[in-house]
């Protein structure tokens, strides 16, 4: 998509308010060009059951034409922009709808995400739940409930922060906790020097650096995938399916400069 970066001065959220370079629109708001869906179980492309759509100007995933009886069975997926990322800063508006889908896990109640620095999905195998990658994840919450969104979650990776390598699957962010129907917006920051920052509503929620391809979380590698010990500064992004319906009313990018 050819983002040249533009200089931006230090402080923690300085480098949102000061790219220069327009928007570059990820989702047209009409259809799915640019994008790819790899559900698990098919092939690169396939989606039988149109998961992903665009409904009236906002792209949707959907579970109304999967079998209620057969329930969701794992069938994990995943919609990839064409194109590799790197320093950029991306822009998701997204708000969960309606109920959680049969057969579902416990755990994907209200909650989808983004991948980024992820492996390219013609590396994935067909039977592969979860792109190597990192994930900001989306959190939906009920009154009293406390799931904090924009968390971070390593798929085959691990994380440095405040020095230390980290290897556990997820990390809650210093976000609140959003209902369900509000539509949210998430940024995240990625420098080429490997830090990275998540952005709820304008404020940095989240900072960390040092991604790297390590082990877990991950059901399948197959030849071709990226090998342990990987460190990863770019790569590609994908929203996710994982049982509750959501919706995402633009996904953009633009560049960022060194910090």
């Amino acid at each position: 998509m050819g983002l040249a970066c533009s200089p931006s001065p230090d402080g923690d959220n300085a480098a949102l308010a000061s790219v220069e370079a327009p928007w570059v629109e990820l989702f047209n708001g009409r259809d799915l060009t640019g994008w790819v869906p790899k559900i698990r179980g098919e092939e690169l492309g396939g989606d039988a059951r149109n998961t992903f759509r665009v409904e009236d100007g906002i792209l949707t995933v959907s579970y109304d034409q999967y079998d209620s009886e057969s329930g969701f069975n794992d069938t994990f997926g995943h919609l990839f922009y064409e194109e590799s990322l790197e320093a950029y800063e991306l822009l998701v508006e997204y708000r969960f709808v309606g109920r959680q889908f049969a057969g579902g896990p416990g755990w994907a109640r209200s909650n989808s995400g983004v991948m980024f620095h992820a492996q390219a999905p013609e590396t994935m195998g067909v039977d592969q739940d979860f792109p190597i990658s990192l994930e900001v994840q989306f959190l939906g919450g009920a009154a009293g409930e406390e799931r904090p969104t924009a968390n971070v979650c390593t798929l085959g990776t691990h994380i440095d922060m405040a020095g230390e390598q980290l290897t556990q699957h997820c990390i809650n962010a210093a976000a609140p906790t959003i209902p369900d129907s509000t539509w949210v917006s998430v940024a995240i920051v990625s420098y080429a020097d490997g830090s990275v920052r998540h952005v709820v509503n304008g404020d940095t929620v989240m900072a960390y650096e040092g991604a790297v391809v390590g082990g877990g979380e991950v059901s399948e590698r197959v030849d071709g995938a990226p090998e342990i010990g990987l460190m990863l500064r770019g790569g590609y992004i994908a929203l996710q399916s994982e049982s509750h319906p959501i919706q995402f009313r633009r996904v953009a990018a633009r560049p960022v400069a060194e910090r």
